[in-house]
């Protein structure tokens, strides 16, 4: 119940116009709205409800005891009248008791309908119930109270009769609703809309297999409209949702539109049988039989038949080479497979091989290492060895005194067993680097990782750093690549949209020249430009770039710089 605050009445002036008196009109009252199921209250200083209310304000609930005093303010204490007002929907409708008091008069309609009528002047209070049966949807309650003398109070509610015997009337059945599934977890969770009723006790949720029918018996039973369901068979199989609304005498609606769920599947498929391993030039290699739905599978190997396996590789075919096994060891294999849905088999009988060729080749010898303007010119001796199938050239940083130092190598570049030479490229900025060159034969064997030894070579980089250093600021950032082809070098910036001003005159591409110590302009763009070929650097050298943004009068931005490497052109 919100009691109704006195206020301040506006007064209405009066003013002459050629000697007669005319009424200035007070400003209309801003239209009061309620949200339902919230009334909307009116109060008139007089019985018949007849003018414009002295006050429109919202109440909660009908019960008021104004005593002998004035309701609101420009409301006498005698002879005035409150009108409620609410439109709601009442759901499914149904049976509904009324009950009313008041002192003096009280009427309470349906739709318009005169369903209370206690109308007269009393000295004390008069009560009144009555049971009505409210269609379903929207209706209209209006109630309305007169105060003719004395003490006045007023009180009205409504509720749903919710008693078996007389509440007859299903519940709406619930809409909108929704489900989704996690395959992480295996949960179903359905969401639905809020129901109508007022006499609502609970929602039922039932689910059924697909091609066959919900049960008698909910799979859940709830005040919330949410629901999950952890209970779901991981088969693969689709099941129905349907929820349905029950009210406190026990009427159940119908159920809602289905919701369908396909489960994940977590059946594993069958064993791998037959497996055999055989030695190859780059490991072992395992096979087995196919197996039916299997749609990858896992290879385990261990040191021993009966030893701990470990997960080694996966392989989407009946096949699959270990090159990881150890060499000259005997190796044992175990084999799983897996569905689509990942649910992995038993592991298959075990099955052992071992790995043939063990001896690397002959240490790699007569290595030069030459400074260059692209970093460095690599070359050695052929090496002998009958399967020798690649060599591996490696830079690494020396680190140490002058009295002992040690060569922290890079992973290195793989070469063909016919060259003897390589461009290494590299920024020269005038660092010393340690290579090696290793030899590698068709087994994967290698000289260096079996013996840890090779021959080292040290060399000092050219310093092809510019004497104008790039400063710092500009709101560009450039990425220089090397060309690999007759394309050129490869710029490309970002940093300027194509609105900005500073870029409004274009772009400028500038490369460094050790001839004359300058950085000179190659090429200006266009507005928006983001890239450019530079097919004027030299190959086989280390070219350095800036590129500035113009704006239209001319005006270039701070620089940003990069660096490209190319090796010589070849063939």
């Amino acid at each position: 119940m919100k009691p109704a605050r006195r206020t301040t009445a506006t007064a209405l002036v009066l003013a002459t116009a050629g000697g007669v008196l005319t009424t200035v009109a007070s400003p209309a009252a801003a239209t009061t709205d309620c949200a339902s199921p919230v009334f909307k209250r009116q109060f008139f200083a007089n019985t018949t409800f007849s003018g414009t209310p002295k006050k429109t304000d919202c109440d909660s609930a009908i019960d008021q005891n104004w005593g002998t005093g004035a309701p609101v303010s420009g409301v006498p204490s005698n002879n005035f009248g409150v009108r409620w007002t609410l439109t709601r929907d009442f759901g499914s409708g149904g049976p509904f008791t009324f009950t009313a008091s008041a002192q003096d008069g009280i009427r309470v309609y349906l739709d318009g309908t005169r369903k209370v009528d206690l109308w007269k002047n009393v000295s004390t209070t008069a009560k009144q119930t009555v049971n009505v049966t409210i269609p379903s949807g929207k209706h209209t309650l209006r109630v309305d109270f007169v105060n003719w003398t004395g003490t006045a109070n007023v009180k009205f509610a409504y509720t749903p009769r919710t008693s078996a015997t007389v509440d007859k009337v299903k519940p709406l059945t619930p809409t909108g609703g929704t489900v989704t599934y996690d395959n992480a977890t295996g949960k179903a969770k359905l969401t639905w809309s809020k129901n109508k009723e007022m006499d609502l006790a609970n929602y039922r949720v039932y689910r059924r297999l697909k091609g066959a029918s919900y049960p008698a018996t909910p799979l859940a039973t709830t005040t919330a409209t949410s629901y999950t369901d952890s209970t779901l068979p991981k088969t693969g199989a689709s099941y129905y949702y349907e929820v349905r609304a029950a009210d406190k005498a026990g009427n159940e609606s119908g159920g809602s539109a289905d919701q369908l769920v396909t489960t994940v599947d977590q059946t594993p498929p069958g064993v791998p049988a037959g497996l055999a391993v055989a030695s190859e030039q780059d490991g072992l290699r395992v096979t087995w039989d196919a197996v039916e739905g299997a749609a990858s599978y896992k290879v385990y190997r261990a040191a021993t038949e009966t030893g701990t396996y470990t997960a080694v590789g996966t392989t989407g075919q009946p096949s699959y080479l270990d090159g990881s096994a150890p060499e000259d060891a005997t190796s044992h294999y175990r084999v799983t497979a897996l569905d689509a849905a990942g649910n992995e088999s038993a592991r298959s009988a075990a099955a052992s091989g071992k790995r043939k060729d063990l001896t690397p080749p002959s240490p790699v010898t007569g290595v030069k290492v030459t400074p260059t303007e692209y970093g460095f010119h690599v070359s050695w001796d052929a090496n002998p060895t009958p399967d020798l199938a690649r060599y591996v050239v490696r830079r690494g940083e020396l680190w140490g005194d002058e009295e002992e130092k040690v060569c922290s190598l890079y992973p290195g570049y793989y070469l063909s067993a016919d060259t003897t030479s390589y461009a290494y490229t590299t920024l020269p900025d005038g660092e010393e680097s340690c290579f090696i060159v290793d030899a590698v034969d068709d087994s994967w064997n290698s000289t260096f990782e079996a013996t840890g030894e090779a021959e080292i070579v040290t060399a000092t980089e050219l310093d092809m750093t510019p004497g104008t250093a790039t400063p710092e600021g500009s709101p560009l950032t450039l990425e220089a690549t090397g060309a690999e082809g007759d394309e050129g070098n490869l710029l490309e910036w970002h940093g300027l949209s194509e609105s900005a001003p500073e870029q409004a005159g274009g772009y400028r591409v500038y490369r460094w020249n050790p001839t004359t110590s300058a950085y000179e302009k190659v090429k200006e763009l266009g507005a928006g430009a983001f890239t450019y070929f530079d097919t004027g650097a030299r190959r086989g050298t280390t070219s350095f770039y800036w590129v500035t943004g113009v704006s239209a009068d001319g005006t270039e931005t701070t620089p940003a710089g990069d660096w490209a490497v190319t090796a010589p052109a070849t063939g």
